[in-house]
């Protein structure tokens, strides 16, 4: 395990463990083929989810709380047309069917049966829609491990505002310190951290975690890694 913050430790296991779906969950490294599949440059995949959070993002802000699954739409039919390619419509569908079927990580199935077996609670909370996250977990054989998939298309606003964690902690009945939010998404991390949950920062790549958001409670190398200090106590 490795800790970002030395005033930081993990104090108690907690009992509730709160699962971020998109790229935490699934696995989106086959999107880049899928762009490429379209005619568009597979590093657009990358550039086209961080432009969907970031105007997620700014509507947010301002206090709208927009629907993910349509503002993915526009927002990638927006890219693929600055591409010129010659019909947008077919890419659109074939890039948003890529996206409602990705695969999870290699990680995330023996980390979810583990953590289960060890009788921690598992919920997803996603500014996707359940819907997305009920499939991806119902392929990989994993959804009976969760009691509830939560989305901020029930919640006041999208993560990382308070409002979000607040609701899936009220959803769960759950105070924050005995909830685990566990993300890819350094943003993520903060805006728990704000409510008063512990977080575990999933850094799969070895990037280093950045200084400006408030530091995990644990930073960890994958899943299973997490699920086995948890189940540990």
């Amino acid at each position: 395990m490795h800790n970002t913050d030395d005033s930081q430790t993990f104090q108690h296991r907690p009992q509730l463990v709160v699962f971020d779906v998109n790229e935490t969950l699934s696995d989106m490294s086959g999107m880049a083929e899928a762009f490429e599949q379209t005619g568009a440059p597979p590093t657009l995949a990358a550039t086209w989810f961080a432009s969907l959070l970031r105007d997620g993002f700014a509507l947010t802000v301002v206090g709208a709380n927009p629907d993910f699954a349509a503002l993915a739409r526009t927002s990638l039919s927006r890219v693929l047309v600055a591409q010129g390619l010659p019909n947008v419509d077919a890419a659109t569908e074939r890039v948003m069917g890529a996206f409602t079927s990705l695969p999870v990580h290699d990680d995330v199935v023996p980390a979810v049966r583990a953590l289960a077996s060890a009788g921690i609670r598992l919920v997803t909370l996603s500014n996707g829609s359940a819907a997305v996250a009920q499939g991806l977990l119902e392929r990989n054989g994993i959804a009976d491990a969760f009691e509830q998939l939560l989305s901020v298309q029930d919640a006041p606003a999208w993560k990382p505002a308070r409002a979000a964690y607040e609701y899936a902690l009220d959803q769960c009945g759950v105070v924050a310190r005995d909830a685990m939010l566990v993300a890819v998404h350094p943003w993520d991390i903060h805006g728990a951290r704000q409510v008063g949950m512990a977080t575990a920062f999933i850094d799969r790549s070895g990037a280093s975690y950045p200084d400006h958001f408030d530091a995990p409670d644990m930073h960890v190398q994958s899943l299973v890694e997490l699920a086995g200090t948890i189940a540990r106590g």
